[in-house]
């Protein structure tokens, strides 16, 4: 048997951590995010790209513990490749300064107990296996870690490869594998950042609030910077401290004025385009729409997310218009059906409309005389059957309905009263009542009659 011999001594490589060229005087890891027109600011922490904006923390004064205030960029307001190489760096550095040995000596120590584990075993495929996977982790581990101590790595990985190989040797294998590492790009180290002063912190306030594009955050980064003015005014100098104050107080002023000027527009275009659309001017709401741009541009398009909910807002009013019209040509249709109708049925609705007095006398068991059922039941005879011949348009069906059901009712109410009369029976009076009040559904008609000709309105 051919004896595996494994050197371990190669794992007590030199454990000599790279140099640093600054160290931030604030715990946490500060990023400078590079501008493209040439400028910096510093991000407490982490930036994050979400879509087209750069989201980052800002320090807005405090010593001990820094207050943040968290501030957003339009990502093409960014020198993303110098910002990127200086985030590698730092990140690298922070990396090093805090747990990138006790990272690498747990790495050796694991590597050690696998090489512990082949010599060990007299099962060679499995000491080829656990070779295999340690070889797989280490190949890894820099490109993870920041490519932290490669170098050492690559002696570790070429070690185990030899490993590996009289590991197959041993056991009689003639095929061999080979993997290629692909280690992580050396980093080239910059000067970490630094905690900006009072001074830098103010004057990277007032150059994020001229980028960001939204205004309620420039305010709020102006008015932070006027706090800050309060706040250190000793440290910058009351010269200094006075002229930054004129700046922001001016653009605070300046924002303001926009406000009013936006809030003005957009409250008479919706009130144009409301007055428009509630008389179905539809044409006259398109040209409102079509004038928003031309007012932003002379506005200075300083108010772009104001525009669009303005533009949907109008936009919403055309609908409605449009929307408003169709009800409008539907209810032109409908009067003229309605009209056509009423010529046909001739005056029976408005006859039946007359019955309520007696009608509700029957529903109450209090009348009225016979005499007078009599020449109701003369003029109620045959009415039904003759609305019933009637054949509506859909639109009619359900009130023309209603309306046939209503005259039987009151047929049948009268002819059950005077029966009810005639016998002195009071179970066909109560029949009588009940169709009295089915009668007088008649009521429930005439309302649909009036929805379905009221006037169209602007919802």
């Amino acid at each position: 048997m051919r004896v595996v011999t494994i050197r371990i001594g190669v794992l007590a490589v030199c454990c000599c951590a790279a140099p640093l060229l600054g160290v931030a005087s604030a715990d946490d890891l500060l990023l400078r995010l590079f501008l493209a027109d040439g400028g910096s600011v510093v991000s407490y922490g982490e930036y994050a790209r979400l879509g087209d904006r750069v989201v980052f923390s800002m320090v807005t004064g405090g010593d001990a513990e820094p207050r943040l205030q968290v501030a957003t960029l339009p990502t093409e307001a960014i020198d993303w490749a110098r910002t990127e190489q200086h985030a590698t760096s730092a990140r690298y550095q922070r990396y090093v300064e805090t747990r990138a040995e006790e990272d690498f000596q747990r790495l050796s120590d694991s590597v050690a107990g696998v090489l512990g584990e082949v010599l060990l075993t007299t099962n060679r495929e499995r000491a080829i296996e656990v070779a295999q996977q340690a070889r797989a982790t280490l190949a890894e581990w820099p490109r993870q870690h920041y490519g932290y101590r490669q170098r050492d790595v690559r002696e570790i990985l070429a070690f185990l490869d030899e490993v590996i190989s009289d590991l197959r040797a041993a056991a009689g294998m003639t095929t061999f594998d080979v993997a290629l590492v692909a280690m992580a790009p050396d980093v080239a180290l910059e000067p970490m950042a630094a905690m900006p002063s009072p001074r830098e912190q103010i004057d990277q306030m007032l150059l994020v609030a001229s980028l960001t594009e939204r205004p309620s955050e420039r305010v709020a980064l102006l008015q932070t910077a006027l706090l800050m003015l309060d706040e250190s005014a000793t440290a910058i100098g009351a010269r200094d401290a006075a002229g930054l104050r004129g700046i922001a107080e001016a653009r605070i002023q300046e924002e303001q004025a926009i406000d009013a000027k936006y809030t003005e527009l957009a409250r008479r275009t919706m009130d144009d385009a409301r007055r428009s659309a509630e008389r179905a001017r539809i044409s006259d709401v398109q040209r409102i729409l079509t004038r928003i741009p031309r007012e932003d541009a002379r506005l200075g398009g300083r108010r772009p997310e104001i525009v669009r909910a303005l533009r949907a807002s109008v936009q919403s009013q055309l609908d409605a218009a449009r929307r408003l019209r169709l009800l409008q040509d539907q209810w032109t249709i409908r009067r003229s059906l309605y009209r056509d109708y009423e010529r046909a049925t001739g005056g029976k609705l408005l006859q039946l409309a007359k019955l309520r007095p007696e009608l509700e006398a029957i529903r109450q068991q209090e009348g009225p005389g016979p005499d007078e059922l009599r020449a109701l039941q003369s003029r109620l005879r045959g009415g039904a059957e003759q609305l019933a011949r009637r054949r509506p348009s859909g639109d009619l069906e359900s009130m023309h309905n209603l309306l046939v059901n209503s005259w039987r009712f009151a047929e049948h109410a009268v002819n059950g009263r005077y029966q009810a009369a005639r016998v002195a029976s009071d179970a066909t009076a109560r029949e009588a009542s009940s169709a009295a009040a089915g009668a007088l559904l008649l009521a429930r008609a005439q309302r649909e009659v009036s929805d379905f000709l009221a006037p169209p309105r602007l919802q």
